[in-house]
């Protein structure tokens, strides 16, 4: 006990009882736990946290794709096929990907080129069909804020210890909201605001417990969402057993490629509820009949039937790759092209017959894959300003929680010591086998991060406890 202060130390639970001896216990256990996954998930967190900000405000002002570029509307607009030729010339007649259609009239449209191997953003003027600008798709702030976010910049790797940090931050939670919880005759009506009478060490404990008990529940969600998108639980078990399934197509030929072929390295460019369903093949008479006329079709005309399935304002025309490739037509939320998940819609169209192969909506969801449409966007901030600068209010809380447990530690900590200063590991602490089975089932719901955590709890009893010097540095 000797490095906890008097401070620490007048908020534990009393002993003047049995009961109150274990709750000691099982606090002193909390606190141990939050204090070691905070010391894992903090600088994760954080780094979440400044990244996320960064894309939040990028996609604001810039847009996702760099989109964001106003034009001056007059009157009538050239054809698209005319703004994609300039788009294509400019880049010596690249390969076209993908168009993205204007969200409003003074907003320029954008075209996805392939040209000498790099996705090239081209954007025309709809009224006069003049080049713009001209960039990298993946050379702005966005993706690469959207890399270090999502891998670390270091791949599979990054991913996997992002994905333990998220699943430690549901444990830090979970401590922490115990840690917090009024005890000891406190009032719940002061938990709930930070004592601004408070000095030192108590004053930031404060400010720490009420931000996170606020911060908790977005906090949830956030991390429950970047979890689904993860290499682990996210695409082996989630997505897997929640994604569309493509036999409700009826006797549609199927591609040898899923949805998820479409996106470009981190940058999402269908929702999440599709990604491993495969994508439909042309070459058939299946399908139902689409856009009128005979092959070989062309963007004006995928755009015109788009219009009349009822697109409105931004969404996003794929064309065909290969053989066998099909015209998609798409607008989710999730790739910023509307603030309302709800409305999500991707059409697949046979490249030689015009024919509708498969029309998928929000309502053909699975219930996770409903969940993920919404939660997604909410958590990119892409449902309107309320969602923007809730997001931004909290992004910064989070950086707040990381930096305010860094500084509560240093102040803590015994002076010119050489060790970790953790908090103690109670003696006999009851219980302890449930214990075990609750991280066993955490095991089977988040294999990755159960698997973390009983190897640490191993390392903690069997290693650290025994081995004197260790025990020492990290006490």
């Amino acid at each position: 006990m000797s490095n906890i202060d008097t401070q620490e130390r007048s908020a534990l639970p009393t002993q003047d009882a049995t009961g109150k001896t274990l709750a000691r216990k099982f606090y002193l256990a909390a606190w141990r736990w939050h204090f070691y996954a905070g010391l894992y998930v903090a600088p994760f967190l954080a780094m979440l946290a400044v990244t996320g900000l960064i894309m939040l405000w990028v996609s604001a002002i810039d847009g996702r794709d760099g989109e964001k570029i106003a034009v001056t509307p007059r009157g009538e607009q050239t054809s698209i096929l005319a703004q994609a030729s300039a788009a294509q010339t400019a880049l010596h007649e690249g390969h076209l990907v993908e168009y993205i259609a204007p969200a409003a009239p003074d907003r320029a449209a954008v075209f996805r080129v392939e040209s000498g191997g790099e996705a090239m953003m081209v954007a025309v003027d709809p009224y006069t069909a003049e080049v713009l600008e001209i960039w990298n798709r993946q050379a702005g702030w966005y993706d690469f804020a959207s890399d270090i976010h999502g891998t670390l910049l270091i791949g599979d790797l990054g991913d996997r210890l992002i994905e333990i940090a998220a699943g430690f931050g549901i444990v830090l939670i979970a401590t922490g909201l115990y840690l917090w919880w009024p005890r000891d005759g406190q009032r719940p009506g002061k938990a709930l605001q930070p004592d601004f009478g408070a000095r030192g060490r108590a004053f930031w404990k404060s400010l720490h417990k009420t931000t996170g008990l606020y911060a908790a529940l977005l906090l949830v969600v956030f991390l429950l969402s970047g979890l689904s998108w993860a290499g682990i639980w996210g695409e082996k078990f989630v997505q897997a057993w929640s994604t569309f399934p493509a036999e409700k197509w009826d006797n549609v030929p199927l591609s040898d490629k899923s949805h998820a072929s479409m996106n470009q390295g981190a940058t999402k460019d269908v929702p999440w509820a599709l990604e491993q369903t495969p994508l439909p093949a042309s070459g058939s008479d299946a399908g139902r009949a689409g856009v009128p006329g005979s092959a070989p079709f062309n963007l004006n005309q995928m755009v015109a039937f788009g219009r009349s399935l009822g697109y409105e304002g931004r969404f996003r025309v794929a064309t065909p790759r290969g053989d066998t490739g099909v015209w998609t037509l798409a607008q989710d939320s999730m790739s910023n092209d509307s603030t309302n998940p709800t409305s999500d819609r991707t059409v697949h169209i046979d490249q030689y017959t015009g024919n509708v192969l498969a029309d998928v909506g929000f309502a053909d969801y699975s219930p996770a894959g409903k969940a993920m449409a919404v939660g997604i966007a909410f958590h990119e901030g892409d449902m309107g300003l309320w969602n923007l600068v809730l997001n931004t209010v909290f992004c910064l809380s989070v950086v707040f929680l990381s930096v305010s447990g860094v500084v509560m530690w240093w102040m803590r900590r015994p002076a010119r010591a050489m060790r970790l200063s953790a908090p103690p590991l109670p003696a006999n602490l009851p219980l302890w086998k449930g214990a075990v089975v609750v991280m066993l089932l955490v095991s089977l719901l988040f294999p990755l991060v159960g698997i973390t955590l009983l190897a640490l709890l191993a390392l903690d009893i069997l290693v650290i406890q025994r081995v004197k010097p260790l025990a020492r540095l990290l006490a």
